[in-house]
Formats: structure tokens, C-alpha cells, sequence
């Protein structure tokens, strides 16, 4: 087994649209007999490089609260959203390219000693999002596939690693509306046991004739499987682009962000933080862009669905993305049962926003109990130039929160060190 050393931030892979769906059947086959594919390469991530002190010294600029510190966890290329392995051993972090990274601390300091490329034998393509279930089976959802990886905090020390279709290459979404857009899955194992997968639809707008057959697959919303892919059906409809979902720890509820429509100035449509207590429950797309504003290519037309508004409403084009509901002690009580999400910053506004990390206060039956407010920020320096952008937030068993940064190419730390008093 080899390994090649790239310095952190290196273009690793290329991109693969569609996925060569004979060859990686071929591998998945090989890999569920418990089979080699012959020896393959890692990509390991040199941790020393000039790079992290370039991080580093960005971190002393971002704003905490009184008694946070935040620090490099680990340099991990094109870094997106995480899993955190129920045993402690191993982060996945997944990325908009073609690989899955795992981040290991062994030493157990609180800094990353290994980050390598997971499962490099198996062509991936857009893996974004790993998430775990309670038994410790990782789910990658990919572009247009969903892996299950029964073992992955076991056998991640190997080029080649059992990996079983949970949602078959090319059965996600039809192949025409496979897109370069909205095209970042999420995934996560809900408290009925079952996978929950987010479908973001392709255009700023979905256009009127494609909505039937949205309709029919979830794009544009969230479905729901068992986890061996079985009974697949839509559990939230009239969702634009959500890239960051969790329960909420008392009530079990889905909770989702959503990006707005583009284009409608910089002010309006706002971002969304939105609270699904039942299946099949609508939330506007396309009628409306964010919150209650109606978007312009349906704005004359009569809603035919009953929708549900955000329960939280966030700064208009900061893309909301990744989202957790914090369970940790580590953090004052203040902070106990509420969202932590990652704001990547702004496109398409004349004066940029986001790229910072918010919090939003919910109390334990469910309902938000103040504004949602900057956490850590300072990514987006005075002259309007991203030095990072926030993709996901995870916590770790301590109780701190890990921030995934794809512009950078990072994880982060933020610990609470001050008095349990403040």
C-alpha cells in the first residue's frame, strides 16, 4: 500500500458527470465479496505545511463571544459537510469533488494527526455529505447515489472498504436533471431509524412544467428510506436548496435551512431556518423565494398548497448551510438545545454577507426564543474579501463544535475555556 503527500489545498481529483456506472458496479461487487481491487495510492495531507500558519494567523481575526477560542483542527482539502464517527475514532469530511476525507486524532489533543482520502478504490462523485447512524454504518450521499458503508470507522485504514447501494448510481434523481447546481446532498439518520436525504432542485427557480416531476422524486425537497433503500417516500416538498438538516433532540422534529431565490436584490428574499412537524408538509418553492416575499415567476398565481413559513428567518443571500442542534456540556447553558449553522457568504450582493457561524436560541419543546445571531465571525474582512467560508458545523464528544471551511481548505476547534459563570 502506497501513500502520496500533498500539501493542504492541492487539487486532488477531477470531476465525474455522470458517474462511469458499469465500472463502479463492477468495484461495488468486487468490495461486497470482501474482494481487492488491486493495490491503490492514498492521498495523505501534509499537516505541517506553510499553509496551516497562513490559517492560523486568519484565526486570530475571528470574534468569539467572552471565553470561546477557536483553532486549526485540521488543514482537510475543499473541506464540506461532516460526520462525526459514533466511536471517536474518525471525522468524515466530504467535499463537491471527488473525494471523502478521513481526519483522525489520535493522540487524542484536539488536534488532527492524519487526514487522508477514505475508500480510494471506489470512484466517487460529489460525495458532500457522510452522515452516521446510531449503529455506526456511514451513509455518503453523493450526486446521484447513496452509499452505505457498514464498517467505515473499522476498515478506513484500507484502500478498499465494503460499500453497499443504499440508493443505486443514477436512481436518486432522473439523469436529465442531473446539474453543476444545487447539486450538494446532505443526509442524516432520523429517531424513527430511517435516512432522510435532501434533493435540492437544479434552477433558481423551478419552472412550472418540471414541478410534477419533482414532485414525484423529492427534488426540491427532502425524501426518506429505509436504511437499505427500501419504502422511499417525499417527506417535505416546497424546499429550494437545503444543505443542512437536523432533529431536534426533544421533540425528534426535522429542522432544515433552505437558500433563497437569487436575483431579487440584495435585501430580499431571506434566508430560512424552517421546523417540520409532519410528513408531507409544504414550504413555498417555487411560490415563494424566503420567507413570506413571492418570487416573481409566480407571484400573480393563487398558492395551491397550504405553506409553512420559516420559524427563523437570516440575512438575505448569506447561504445558510450546515446545521446542528447543540447536546454538548462543554458550552454555557445559554447555549444548550440550540442551532449552531455555517453562513458561506454571499455571491451575488453588492455588499457581502455571511461567512461566519450563527447561533439561534430553541428551547427543549421545540420553539426558537430569540434572533438569530453571529457566533464567530471575521471571515469577511473590511474590504469585502472572504478569508474563509463556512460550510458545516458537527460537535464533538467533548462538547466542541468542528467548522468546516471549503475556501480554506480546514476544520476548525471552537472550545469554551472561561468560567462556567459567564
Amino acid at each position: 500500500m502506497k501513500s502520496r503527500i500533498l500539501p493542504a489545498g492541492f487539487a486532488v481529483g477531477v470531476m465525474l458527470f455522470p458517474l462511469a456506472h458499469a465500472q463502479t458496479d463492477d468495484t461495488l461487487e468486487k468490495l461486497g465479496n470482501f474482494q481487492t481491487t488491486g493495490e491503490t495510492e492514498f492521498t495523505v495531507i501534509d499537516q505541517d505545511s506553510p499553509s496551516a500558519d497562513a490559517i492560523r494567523k486568519t484565526l486570530e481575526r475571528i470574534k468569539l463571544p467572552r471565553g470561546f477560542t477557536i483553532d486549526l483542527y485540521a488543514l482537510v482539502p475543499d473541506a464540506r459537510h461532516m460526520a462525526v464517527g459514533p466511536q471517536g475514532v474518525v471525522i468524515f469530511v466530504g467535499t463537491r469533488k471527488t473525494e471523502v476525507w478521513a481526519v483522525t486524532d489520535r493522540d487524542k489533543n484536539r488536534v488532527a494527526d492524519e487526514v487522508k482520502n477514505f475508500a480510494p478504490s471506489l470512484a466517487k462523485s460529489i460525495p458532500n455529505g457522510p452522515c452516521f447512524s446510531p449503529a455506526g454504518v456511514l451513509y455518503i450521499a453523493e450526486q446521484n447515489r447513496v452509499l452505505a458503508y457498514p464498517a467505515a470507522e473499522f476498515f478506513y485504514e484500507s484502500p478498499d472498504v465494503v460499500a453497499e447501494p443504499v440508493i443505486p448510481g443514477g436512481e436518486l434523481i432522473p439523469e436529465e436533471f442531473v446539474s453543476y447546481n444545487h447539486t450538494a446532498r446532505v443526509c442524516d439518520v432520523g429517531p424513527d431509524g430511517k435516512l432522510y436525504i435532501s434533493l435540492g432542485q437544479p434552477y433558481n427557480v423551478a419552472p412550472k412544467e418540471h414541478l410534477e416531476v419533482f414532485s414525484e422524486y423529492g427534488i426540491g425537497g427532502i425524501i426518506r428510506v429505509n436504511q437499505d433503500g427500501s419504502e422511499r417516500e417525499v417527506y417535505t416538498r416546497g424546499v429550494r436548496n437545503s444543505v443542512g438538516h437536523d432533529f431536534h433532540p426533544g421533540t425528534g422534529n426535522l429542522w432544515f435551512t433552505d437558500n433563497q431565490v437569487d436575483g431579487m436584490g440584495d435585501d430580499i428574499p431571506p434566508g430560512e431556518i424552517n421546523r417540520q412537524t409532519e410528513m408531507g408538509q409544504h414550504f413555498g418553492h417555487p411560490w415563494f423565494g424566503g420567507g413570506e416575499v413571492r418570487t416573481n415567476e409566480y407571484k400573480g398565481e393563487e398558492v395551491p398548497v397550504e405553506v409553512v413559513h420559516p420559524v427563523a428567518e437570516t440575512v438575505a443571500h448569506a447561504a445558510d448551510l450546515g446545521m446542528v442542534f447543540y447536546t454538548g456540556k462543554m458550552f454555557p447553558e445559554k447555549y444548550r438545545g440550540g442551532i449552531f449553522n455555517a453562513q458561506h457568504g454571499s455571491w451575488n450582493r453588492t455588499e457581502p454577507v455571511g461567512a461566519r457561524v450563527m447561533f439561534t436560541p430553541v428551547d427543549a419543546e421545540g420553539n426558537v426564543t430569540g434572533e438569530t445571531v453571529p457566533f464567530a465571525e471575521g471571515w469577511l474582512d473590511e474590504n469585502g474579501e472572504y478569508l474563509g467560508r463556512p460550510v458545516d458545523v458537527a460537535q464533538l464528544r467533548d462538547g466542541s463544535l468542528l467548522v468546516s471551511d471549503d475556501l480554506a481548505g480546514a476544520v476548525y476547534r471552537i472550545a469554551y475555556t472561561g468560567s462556567s459563570a459567564q
